[in-house]
């Protein structure tokens, strides 16, 4: 028998209360994206600002550009992309990797295709409660080896942020945010907690689970499903085929979200505030005068 503690009792899944399909769409200079947070049917999801499964091949890619007031979670699927940032911070993350950036006050990076064929992988941006919205730039990185994973009746999890089938990420998030990436076998039932007042979603990579109620409807890849009310999820693979998926859940922040662009912030006096600081290279953006990424210089960007 499983243990009780890793295979937690769900006194009251989440149904599935929103489902949207992510169809692709351009971004950056010829990528080419699934965005199903941060689009006109759902423009925020407390804490999270936008979702996006991307693709992206040489010479396309996501050239110099600034960020401030938010987290960017990359999380490679396949290929691998070039890092790089006007603080001289640069890295390469391959299929399987992570990087959880915390822009804070701000940056300015790129980030570009460093394989043949096409790059794939998620990004997730997390928005900072208004207090770190100004904190200084940070970065957490782990190699694809270095991430919690285990396998439990036929069920495989890596731990990006958060802790399922007894198993714990390091990472710290400013945000307390879970991110969960399960595959199960056919015939695999996951039962994963999420906290109560945290809001949640799944988003499907391959193949098609039945989530919330074992008698509603598969759904299939790049769905989004927005989770209603209760303390965990419930998923079954009753195909033939493999599904993966990732579980993503947040504590909302309650706060207001003017974005603009790249920038996120709380009201608009401090959008206003921010590409003034953009576009005079002052607080925070000092450094991005004088500063071009390798690849700009490169491609000519």
């Amino acid at each position: 028998m499983p243990d009780q503690d890793i295979f937690s009792c769900i006194s009251e899944p989440r149904l599935v209360a929103r489902k949207f399909l992510a169809r692709p769409q351009h971004e950056g200079v010829g990528a080419v994206v699934r965005r199903s947070i941060g689009r006109f049917e759902l423009k925020y999801f407390d804490p999270f600002l936008v979702l996006d499964e991307f693709s992206v091949t040489a010479p396309a890619g996501f050239p110099d550009h600034p960020h401030r007031g938010f987290e960017t979670v990359t999380y490679m699927l396949q290929g691998a992309v070039t890092h790089e940032d006007f603080e001289g911070h640069k890295g390469t993350i391959e299929a399987g990797d992570l990087q959880w950036m915390t822009a804070g006050r701000g940056l300015v990076h790129s980030e570009m295709p460093a394989a043949q064929g096409t790059q794939k992988g998620l990004q997730l941006w997390i928005n900072l409660a208004s207090k770190h919205k100004m904190i200084e730039p940070r970065y957490q990185e782990m190699l694809s080896k270095d991430i919690a994973e285990t396998m439990i009746d036929g069920i495989k999890v890596r731990v990006i942020a958060g802790e399922a089938l007894g198993i714990k990420s390091p990472i710290y998030t400013r945000t307390p945010t879970m991110y969960l990436d399960f595959t199960l076998k056919p015939g695999a039932h996951l039962q994963q907690l999420i906290p109560k007042s945290w809001n949640a979603f799944v988003y499907i990579l391959e193949g098609e689970g039945v989530f919330g109620n074992q008698k509603s409807q598969p759904v299939t890849s790049h769905h989004i499903l927005l989770l209603g009310p209760g303390d965990g999820l419930e998923a079954w693979n009753k195909s033939s085929k493999v599904l993966r998926f990732i579980l993503v859940g947040g504590e909302p922040l309650g706060e207001p979200v003017v974005p603009f662009g790249p920038f996120v912030m709380n009201t608009q006096e401090e959008i206003d505030q921010t590409i003034d600081d953009f576009e005079n290279y002052t607080n925070g953006f000092e450094k991005a005068r004088h500063w071009r990424s390798e690849s700009a210089i490169s491609l000519d960007y």
